[in-house]
């Protein structure tokens, strides 16, 4: 925040042509030539010519301490007829208290001198153009019914301007300022008679919410550590005490066991294509004389038999 305001200080003594505009803010702040300097030039912007002291532009950095004393006992003999100090103060111009209070001393004076290049004349030093202003101000002071009636069209047309006028009569007002004071000197009263019977403790209310507060969150970690005491040591065990199910190498031995199947189907397809061509090429002679099945027939049979309970197992290696 001082940094912002120094940045603006010297944009304003830039607007006032101070030739050390530029200067580091550290030089401006604390005691110095470069300090001294602006101080001065700034002091008989401010004094204008009818000044009672002569300027000493000193120049250049080399100063011996009777001299630089010497410069700021004149500085602060200035800045109290100015009316910055109230008295001969040396460390004012010097610099005292922090940065803040430095920058803050610095720019009300280069307000000061701001405000003296906007009088209505030039020529006119700040007592003076203060002087004119409070002359104005009595002037509107004296007239404000004239200035503020509704001839004088200060106010928007929407405006409704209600006149006081008569003004009522200062023995009136003071009897009912007497008589409002008394009323509130009895209110004042009571409020001490409550005060005196009841103690007020404007923070019971929350003190008493905190305690209750307090005590559920007490209740609250109790049971949330007795959770992890009886997790830790119940829980936790009794859930991990069961050995995992070892299924590996079931995969591989399913697959076989389908391809397995699978060839045994294809094989049984086979026997039934047999059977039907031994039976077109031995039609009639396929049975014993005794009536009996060919072994060629009986194994055919005994497969179909079988066909249904391989494809049984055959789904159920493919789940």
């Amino acid at each position: 925040m001082a940094a912002k305001q120094m940045e603006e200080i010297q944009r304003k003594l830039s607007m006032l042509n101070y030739p050390r505009a530029n200067a580091p803010a550290q030089s401006l702040l604390f005691a110095g030539m470069e300090r001294y300097a602006l101080l001065e030039w700034l002091f008989f912007r401010l004094l204008g010519d009818k000044s009672p002291f002569s300027q000493q532009n000193l120049q250049g950095d080399a100063m011996d301490r009777d001299e630089e004393t010497s410069r700021i006992q004149y500085l602060a003999e200035i800045a109290k007829f100015l009316g910055i100090t109230t008295t001969i103060d040396t460390e004012v111009i010097q610099g005292r208290g922090s940065y803040e209070d430095r920058t803050e001393m610095l720019r009300l004076i280069v307000d000061l001198v701001e405000a003296s290049i906007c009088a209505d004349n030039p020529e006119w030093s700040v007592d003076e153009q203060v002087a004119k202003d409070i002359q104005l101000i009595d002037a509107i002071a004296e007239k404000q019914a004239l200035i503020f009636s509704e001839e004088c069209k200060l106010f928007p047309a929407d405006v409704q301007i209600q006149s006081i006028y008569p003004l009522p009569d200062v023995s009136e007002l003071e009897s009912k300022l007497a008589e409002q004071s008394k009323i509130l000197s009895n209110l004042q009263q009571k409020v001490d008679d409550l005060a005196s019977k009841h103690a007020y403790n404007p923070d019971e209310e929350y003190t008493e919410v905190e305690s209750k507060l307090r005590a559920q969150l007490e209740s609250f970690l109790e049971t949330a550590r007795s959770f992890n005491m009886i997790y830790t040591k119940e829980i936790r065990p009794w859930t991990h005490m069961m050995e995992v199910p070892q299924l590996h190498g079931f995969g591989p031995a399913a697959n076989r066991l389908l391809e397995a199947y699978k060839m045994l189907l294809k094989f049984l397809g086979n026997l039934r294509n047999l059977r039907d061509s031994h039976a077109a090429l031995a039609v009639g002679s396929s049975e014993t004389v005794a009536g009996e099945p060919s072994p060629v027939t009986r194994i055919i049979s005994e497969c179909d038999h079988a066909r249904p309970a391989s494809k049984f197992l055959m789904i159920v290696a493919r789940q």
